[in-house]
């Protein structure tokens, strides 16, 4: 809703003191009325309350006026000589002073007190009208919203045009009101000025005044992010001076709701962010923990075939070549991960890093088979559980040789004997009889 324009400054005064004349003749009239009856002495207080009228509904220069006529009505139709501004007596000058100073003194007490009601009103009425815009904002979660959602309400409080802009290059139109408003090459001008330097631009103001329209910068702790262009059908400028601290209140509020939609953004794309970080790492931990220990098992089953007199050894090379590469792949891959931050598993003096693919012992390395890193690595990451002869066959040796348990065996005591400080009584891999083997967590 657009709001009417206000009377000029100089038609208020004139209404305002003609309003208080108009209250002293009508006390003058009643004190016509009842000076028959009840004296000229009792006309005085008459004045008073024409005094006070003036002061409580025009302010504090009319209430000034009113005082000042009061007096002087009194003295021209109530003190002898009548109908004269002479007086006689020493006692009705008196009277006129002290009718005078009562007077002075209560339009100025009830000036001030006019004033100050006018200026609470005036805070808030402009509190209600910004925490309007901000509760309207808040309904808004992208820059775009906000731009439509602040240019129509500052088109109904200022009663004008208005169009957001943002983009210092190349100022681009977010939002209009009316929608379909165009910028031409001097508004532009404008608005790039205005979103450079944050210092307002175009019509009515010092910088580019030639523009149609009238530029001030939406900052958020002293960055500029947008710019808000106002102006009227008629040419006049858009806000007065009296409008501009309501005005960069509300620019406040549009731009804490620009610097919330951002914020809210980047929250928003770092959950996605993460949120695929954590996937991503899931896969590579399952390609480093599940993937790799089977892969080393295909190439040692392949150097032992390459080995054995029965196999087709040409056939073996090939596999052996192919998983070797493959091997390197997964290691490229691994180190495009999070795992290489992965802290190693320490189990007291023994140490198992599983993407190094390293043990150590008291600080000194330890050599390990690929086969018993695999046995080792499968153990380490279900550390504390118990995992049963046909599990480790299967995720070490493969599904074919689930049923032999000699094979897990002779891995097991070679564990013990390069990692065990008595290998006779194991702390670090026990035996769980008829189930398993179980790696032990220190504490």
């Amino acid at each position: 809703m657009r709001t009417s324009r206000p009377f000029a400054p100089s038609a208020l005064a004139l209404r305002g003191h003609a309003e208080a004349l108009l209250m002293v003749a009508a006390s003058t009239v009643v004190g016509l009325l009842i000076a028959a009856r009840l004296g000229d002495g009792a006309v005085v207080l008459l004045y008073l309350p024409a005094v006070l009228g003036a002061a409580v509904a025009c302010g504090r220069w009319p209430a000034l006026v009113a005082a000042l006529c009061s007096a002087l009505a009194y003295n021209y139709w109530f003190i002898a000589p009548y109908r004269t501004l002479l007086i006689h007596s020493p006692a009705d000058v008196v009277t006129v002073a002290v009718l005078f100073l009562v007077a002075l003194v209560t339009s100025q007490l009830a000036g001030s007190m006019r004033e100050k009601a006018l200026l609470a009103d005036a805070h808030a009425r402009r509190n209600a009208t910004i925490a309007g815009l901000a509760r309207r904002l808040l309904s808004c979660a992208d820059e775009a919203g906000i731009a439509r959602v602040a240019a129509g309400e500052l088109a109904g409080l200022l009663g004008c045009n208005v169009v957001v802009v943002s983009g210092r290059e190349e100022p681009a139109v977010l939002a209009s009101w009316p929608e379909g408003m165009a910028l031409s090459p001097g508004d532009r001008a404008a608005a790039a000025l205005t979103l450079e330097s944050g210092d307002p631009a175009g019509r009515g103001l010092r910088c580019l005044t030639l523009a149609d329209w009238q530029f001030h910068a939406i900052a958020v702790n002293g960055a500029v992010v947008a710019a808000i262009g106002l102006a009227r059908d008629d040419g006049r400028p858009p806000v007065g001076e009296d409008q501009l601290p309501l005005l960069g209140n509300l620019l406040d509020q549009v731009a804490l709701a620009l610097e919330r939609a951002r914020l809210e953004e980047e929250a928003r794309d770092f959950a996605a962010t993460r949120q695929r970080d954590v996937i991503r790492a899931a896969l590579l931990t399952s390609i480093g923990r599940d993937i790799r220990p089977r892969l080393d098992a295909i190439l040692a089953a392949a150097g032992a075939l390459r080995r054995s007199n029965t196999a087709d050894r040409p056939l073996a090379a090939t596999v052996a070549a192919q998983a070797a590469r493959l091997d390197r792949y997964i290691a490229n891959l691994l180190d495009l991960g999070p795992l290489s931050d992965e802290p190693p598993i320490a189990l007291g003096s023994v140490v198992i890093d599983l993407f190094h693919r390293g043990v150590t012992r008291d600080g000194v390395p330890v050599h390990l088979t690929p086969k018993e890193f695999a046995l080792l690595a499968e153990l380490a990451k279900h550390a504390g559980r118990v995992l049963s002869h046909a599990q480790l066959l299967r995720s070490v040796w493969g599904p074919a040789q689930e049923d032999h348990v000699d094979y897990l065996r002779v891995a097991i005591r070679a564990l013990r004997q390069k990692l065990e400080e008595n290998p006779a009584r194991p702390r670090l891999i026990v035996n769980e009889p008829a189930v398993g083997y179980r790696l032990v967590l220190p504490g």
